[in-house]
């Protein structure tokens, strides 16, 4: 059996090196490093596979959020409502601009941000709302849309997790996730489903003034040089990432599908295991069906009820398994994010799940003998 790998960035480019070399040979002999026409050909064609109007390329998926917010105009003092359960780069970005970030609780099911939660959250001072695709799934944009136009706030999806999911409407509309708020953002970070070989991200809207307003901030708020019209900051996705992640969108389908074959062989694994929960489609979802689009598995994310979590994690480890906690400590306890609004009653989820989760290797290479190896691992530590 080959060595698991939490994520096999190696096994995925011996399978793409050829084309991998060569695009980055050829931007080495154009030496158009920065803003080349690399960089030109990847914008148009993630605009193409999305459906959006612009996609704005940039460093990380980090400054994707802070710009996606310095282009709306967000005042300090400014309200911004996300999710607890996440990493902190969600909410890091709200308090750079000074803005006051405001945690709620997620759904137990998807774990993304709650609906209920976010309408108990709204003040006269609220402006914005992020919703995070968290591990790969949609978070329910069109309740989250519907509150957003009811008070008259922005939406900047983070969609660092789940670039290639789909979004499907009561009316039945499907739509890729990140093209639905005002704004979005990702992040190509090596070990995302669109990952680089350094550090990317991308801010996407169809707003044409917003997209122009953005486009400055990326590029120290020039449009023509050395005029500085807006407030900006150098944040720019370099020529030879841009040349591989093109290569790699046209694999996106297929490298999802692979992400999503391997959660099906992870469920049916647990299949009947009470103290295993799994995770599914959207909520009403009876597990991940054939046609699961709504979910491309950036993490495998179990929820481990009545054992020892960590215990487990150190049982997978011993036996050359890696797995991930994601998250130990919710965003509301950490230290610099700690405020005397908020009352551990409104956080019972979230402070639950970073009692119970654990995310399994997921990439495009596992194979089955891996999976029944991991699978029969797990199983054996919780029914001993």
């Amino acid at each position: 059996m080959k060595k698991i790998q939490m994520v096999d960035l190696k096994g995925q480019y011996s399978k793409i090196k050829e084309e991998v070399d060569y695009s980055i040979l050829e931007v080495l002999d154009s030496t158009a490093y920065i803003n080349g026409p690399k960089v030109h050909e990847f914008q148009k064609n993630l605009e193409s596979y999305l459906g959006v109007k612009h996609v704005i390329p940039c460093a990380n998926g980090t400054d994707a959020l802070q710009i996606a917010m310095m282009g709306l105009g967000l005042k300090p003092g400014d309200e911004v409502i996300t999710a607890d359960f996440t990493f902190a780069a969600t909410v890091e970005v709200i308090a750079l601009l000074q803005l006051t970030p405001v945690l709620v609780d997620v759904d137990p099911v998807t774990f993304n941000i709650d609906i209920e939660a976010i309408k108990n959250a709204i003040t006269p001072k609220t402006k914005a709302i992020v919703p995070v695709h968290l591990f790969g799934m949609c978070a329910n944009m069109e309740a989250i849309m519907q509150i957003a136009s009811d008070h008259n706030l922005f939406v900047i999806e983070d969609n660092a997790q789940a670039i290639g999911a789909t979004y499907t409407y009561k009316n039945g509309t499907k739509v890729k996730a990140g093209v639905i708020g005002h704004a979005a953002s990702t992040s190509f970070f090596p070990s995302k489903n669109l990952g680089c070989y350094g550090d990317g991200g991308a801010i996407f809207t169809n707003d044409d003034d917003l997209a122009h307003t953005i486009r400055g901030v990326v590029n120290h708020g020039m449009y023509e040089r050395y005029h500085h019209d807006v407030v900006g900051v150098n944040s720019r996705l370099d020529s030879i990432q841009a040349a591989v992640l093109d290569i790699k969108l046209k694999k996106l389908d297929t490298y999802n599908r692979a992400r999503q074959n391997a959660a099906r062989a992870y469920n049916k694994a647990f299949e009947g295991q009470t103290n295993i929960i799994t995770p599914t489609g959207n909520k009403g979802c009876s597990g991940i069906c054939n046609t699961c689009d709504c979910h491309v598995f950036h993490q495998y994310t179990l929820r481990i009820l009545n054992s020892d979590r960590d215990a487990l994690v150190k049982h997978l480890n011993d036996q050359g398994i890696p797995c991930g906690v994601y998250y130990p400590i919710p965003l509301h306890r950490q230290k610099a994010y700690l405020d005397d609004r908020y009352k551990e009653e409104d956080f019972t989820v979230t402070n639950q799940l970073v009692k119970e989760v654990i995310s399994l290797p997921m990439h495009t290479e596992l194979d089955d003998e891996q999976i029944t190896f991991i699978t029969s691992t797990v199983l054996n530590f919780i029914n001993a």
